[in-house]
């Protein structure tokens, strides 16, 4: 996460309920360029895998189509709860080829499928000291073959050329993650069609990602079911309601906003435990005596009222909002930032230089 590639593609996230692509400069940080959004309708997706390929396609052709200046060379960003990410430890190899013999050699014992079904890769990320001796540090991250291959088909199906596969939550970390001075381990949450979690420890380096089935576009779900409201209503009154002291509404729908806070409020005490549950496995994890003191939010979320200040209170950790920014005469709102922040992310294969 130290250097930045100066070619970059259209980064493009899809999760339940949101398909979202955004192209980006970089220097210094990750700004975008150009990109947009779209709803998908509940069912293309289930729990971060595509279920109907087909409605897919034709979202993200109607994407482009709104789009046109958008490149269709893109990364796309997967997540669910069944891709595997692991930190093995090997002794130091220089040479590619035999690290890579090495790695498929434990990736057999660490990822809980035929390595013939999985579609896997790895990335060396330094040399740490342990009581055997020097030992080269490898994130190796699997998924299944028909999963990556149902994304890539309704993708190409569409027109779009993917250049690369890679999980959301390393890009949500290349968009916010800011170079500068060392820091403490960090605890980064995207909340909108799941919820999607990563840490990073205090040497930079990704030590885990979790995904939770719920989150934002569940609310609205459940919002739209019992107001029997439009899905995209729903969605825009979780977003007027919010989670501030006083909720906003409009005379005569006092009962749909009390719900709206009501299934806000619901939903952030359970998205706080999937965080706690992180945060301590995060501790349990290391060993190291540091201690996440900041968690940084973005995605859907961060467009409601109040979201931030209300997880903060239930992970008893300090929650800032992190997004990305438009370039000069392209400043984005709210919503549009935390819904491109994870796609921006995407579009690079490094981080931003220090």
């Amino acid at each position: 996460m130290a250097r930045a590639r100066t070619t970059t593609f259209v980064g493009l996230n899809i999760e339940p309920g949101l398909a979202a692509a955004a192209e980006v400069s970089v220097n210094g940080a990750i700004t975008v360029r150009d990109g947009g959004r779209t709803d998908l309708e509940p069912g293309i997706l289930r729990e971060g895998e595509v279920a109907d390929a087909a409605a897919l396609t034709d979202a993200l052709r109607a994407l482009w189509r709104e789009h046109s200046g958008l490149d269709k060379r893109v990364r796309i960003g997967v997540a669910n709860a069944r891709i595997v990410v692991r930190t093995i430890l090997l002794p130091p190899i220089e040479d590619r080829q035999q690290l890579a013999t090495a790695v498929r050699f434990r990736a057999g014992d660490e990822i809980p499928m035929s390595l013939d079904s999985a579609v896997w890769d790895f990335h060396s990320v330094g040399i740490v000291d342990t009581p055997e001796g020097p030992r080269q540090r490898i994130i190796l991250v699997a998924a299944r073959r028909d999963m990556i291959e149902a994304v890539l088909g309704a993708a190409r199906a569409a027109g779009l050329k993917p250049q690369g596969i890679d999980l959301s939550a390393f890009g949500m970390i290349r968009a916010l993650r800011r170079p500068g001075p060392a820091r403490g381990p960090e605890l980064y949450v995207s909340v909108g069609g799941l919820t999607n979690v990563a840490a990073v420890g205090a040497d930079g380096v990704c030590g885990f990602t979790r995904v939770a089935g719920g989150g934002l576009e569940g609310l609205a779900v459940e919002l739209a079911e019992r107001r029997e409201l439009s899905l995209d209503d729903a969605r825009t009154w979780l977003r007027r309601v919010g989670l501030e002291d006083e909720i906003a509404t409009i005379e005569g729908d006092e009962a749909i906003a009390g719900d709206a806070r009501t299934v806000l409020a619901d939903g952030v005490r359970r998205i706080g435990a999937e965080v706690r549950a992180s945060l301590d496995f995060h501790h349990g994890q290391t060993g190291d005596g540091l201690v996440v003191d900041r968690v940084v939010l973005t995605g859907p979320a961060v467009a409601v009222p109040g979201f931030a200040a209300a997880l903060q209170a239930e992970v008893g950790v300090t929650v800032h909002e992190g997004v990305v920014s438009g370039t000069a005469g392209a400043d984005l709102d709210p919503l549009e930032a935390g819904c491109l922040s994870v796609a921006a992310g995407l579009a690079v294969a490094e981080g931003p230089s220090a």
